[in-house]
């Protein structure tokens, strides 16, 4: 497996901080199981980039999800569910080449995950029927964090995919793998200067 450099460690970091700041920047929203306001799901796109989005998305929700109401379980089955997310996103960034099929099957990956792991822990750990039986109550939270999921992967991350990968194309260090060659324009030849005799 291929070491992370450090301008990797740099962004795996700066990933992470950015998935808490911008879940605690919601409170209780971001953790509400019927409409999810978490628009930190949007960086869940950056692995189609960036192999090391993969850990930085895990360990960024796993402490956003700290001050979850379901934490125990929202730390670990819900980081687990956004790791394995964040791998399938990063496999179909790593195979392929087209960049409508890559947002649209690598942010699949987020949605379906977060849409099925979520209503579990919500009403199968924690005991949630507010919509009559756990069926109900489990189908109806699927629904809706499907949709808001999709709203934060998709409305969000693929303006986000679009402007990484235009300042990858422009060859902004930040956010390429290596470093920018420069390129130099070759010197001037000084064309010798033959003097006339008078």
């Amino acid at each position: 497996m291929k070491r992370f450099s450090t301008k990797m460690l740099c962004r795996a970091g700066i990933i992470a901080a950015l998935y808490v700041a911008l879940t605690y920047a919601f409170g209780a929203l971001s953790y509400n199981g019927f409409l999810q306001i978490r628009p930190a799901e949007a960086l869940c796109i950056l692995p189609l980039f960036f192999p090391e989005a993969v850990p930085a998305l895990y360990i960024g929700c796993m402490l956003a999800n700290i001050a979850s109401p379901f934490w125990v379980y929202d730390v670990f089955v819900g980081s687990l569910a956004t790791l394995a997310a964040a791998t399938g996103t990063w496999l179909i960034g790593r195979y392929l080449k087209n960049h409508v099929l890559r947002i649209a099957l690598g942010g699949l990956f987020p949605v379906l995950l977060n849409a099925f792991v979520i209503p579990v822990i919500i009403v199968f750990l924690c005991g949630d029927l507010s919509y009559g039986t756990q069926a109900a109550t489990y189908w109806t939270y699927v629904g809706s964090l499907a949709v808001t999921e999709a709203l934060w992967v998709y409305a969000l991350g693929a303006p986000l995919y679009l402007g990484i990968k235009a300042l990858r194309d422009k060859g902004v260090t930040a956010f390429t793998d290596n470093a920018a060659v420069k390129k130099s324009r070759p010197a001037k030849e000084e064309t010798p200067q033959t003097s006339s005799k008078s």
